[in-house]
């Protein structure tokens, strides 16, 4: 159960059960559709009356369309509905410390265009680099109809009320007001988020609701670091600091390598791509200056590729890739002890190895994890093709729409 803060409330109004059924209306188009009215009302166990007012609010607000007509024993042949997406466009871009992923797709998140190119640390550059491509891509795709904002997410600390990062250690940027500059430099609203918090937003808004685990889940994303995002009753947990859910910095030893926020011992260190390289070749991450690294995480020779390596028998790159598998089933097992999700969503270059790392990381689980049952909590993979980061900036746009209404 929860209290009411007798400080921040919102009181009902007459209004507010009607605003409540056409948002549950709308959720429940986006995961069942194509929808006939009567399954809507089946679905609400309301009348179809009831149901047919508030499709047709709906409709009037331009959030659904009407597609095309089923087949019917008897009686009316049923008009079936679909959230309108296709006409509504968004950019996402997610800045990595090596690379930076642009990318045009309309609300549900389906990828329209996309471009990867170097990540460009000047703040000034930074702005006017992506506003130009921001542009261009618009042009580039013959876009005709408004673009509704821009969704970036960033490695590290952000503000999403006030559109600054308070720390984005890989980046090197601290207390930067990144929304105001990208919005007076493109025109557009921008609105940003911790890529980690973001993928998790993805599941949560551009996912059907029948794969999602429950309302109660952590997404777990590694990459040049480890970013994650939880999900507690259906909201994304930020914290009162905005540092709500950075176990990719949780310490693993105090005396283990230093890590890009200046911290020995990070979970990131252990079990992310650069983490991982470094055990396959050899170097000491403590020693590397932010410039190398730049340039190590630019080589063309990637996770990937050093799986390919794995699967054709170079026994160094399977214990490089099994070394961070263990260390990411450790972690793992602290995020189930401390948070008991439904379950947990995997995301990362890695996650292509997962037949051969699938048994490591649940072994770990088990030596940390406290209970039998909490041992066993579902892990799901998600797709690398689908740009999880992207779709999360997207999500970012299109999640308001869906949001439920607060009261009390």
């Amino acid at each position: 159960m929860r209290k009411i803060n007798t400080r921040d409330f919102r009181i009902a109004t007459r209004t507010t059960s009607r605003d409540i059924n056409r948002r549950i209306a709308l959720n429940l188009i986006r995961e069942h559709q194509p929808i006939s009215r009567a399954d809507l009302a089946r679905h609400m166990n309301l009348t179809r009356g009831v149901v047919s007012v508030l499709a047709q609010e709906l409709i009037e607000q331009d959030l659904i369309y009407e597609g095309a007509t089923g087949e019917a024993a008897r009686g009316r042949k049923p008009t079936f509905l679909h959230v309108r997406t296709q006409d509504r466009l968004a950019i996402g871009v997610d800045v990595r410390f090596s690379k930076t992923y642009l990318m045009l797709c309309d609300l549900s998140g389906r990828q329209l265009g996309i471009e990867i190119y170097d990540t460009v640390f000047s703040i000034p550059g930074f702005v006017k680099d992506l506003a130009s491509r921001v542009k261009k891509m618009l042009k580039r795709h013959g876009v005709n109809v408004p673009c509704e904002g821009i969704g970036v997410v960033f490695p590290g600390m952000v503000d999403q009320r006030t559109g600054r990062i308070l720390n984005a250690p890989a980046l090197g940027w601290r207390g930067v007001d990144i929304r105001s500059k990208l919005a007076a430099a493109t025109g557009l609203p921008v609105h940003v988020e911790n890529s980690g918090r973001a993928c998790a937003l993805a599941q949560l808004w551009l996912e059907n609701g029948e794969v999602t685990a429950g309302h109660n889940f952590v997404y777990v994303s590694v990459s040049d670091g480890v970013g994650t995002g939880i999900v507690v009753n259906g909201e994304l947990l930020r914290g009162r600091d905005h540092v709500a859910g950075e176990f990719g910095h949780m310490t693993l030893d105090l005396n283990g390598p230093r890590c890009m926020c200046g911290a020995n011992g990070c979970w990131e260190v252990y079990t992310s791509n650069l983490a991982t390289l470094s055990r396959y070749f050899g170097w000491n991450l403590s020693k590397l200056s932010p410039k190398h690294l730049k340039h190590v995480e630019r080589k063309s020779f990637t996770i990937v590729d050093l799986i390919t390596r794995a699967r054709g028998g170079d026994a160094k790159a399977l214990s490089a890739i099994q070394t961070s598998a263990r260390f990411l089933g450790l972690g793992i097992a602290a995020i189930v002890n401390t948070v008991n999700p439904d379950g947990i969503y995997l995301a990362g270059e890695i996650t292509a190895a997962w037949d051969l790392i699938e048994a490591t990381v649940r072994s770990a689980m088990a030596e940390r994890i406290l209970t039998e049952a909490a041992a066993h909590t579902p892990l799901r993979v998600t797709s690398a093709q689908e740009y999880p980061r992207l779709r999360g900036a997207a999500a970012l746009i299109a999640a308001p729409t869906y949001a439920a209404p607060r009261v009390a």
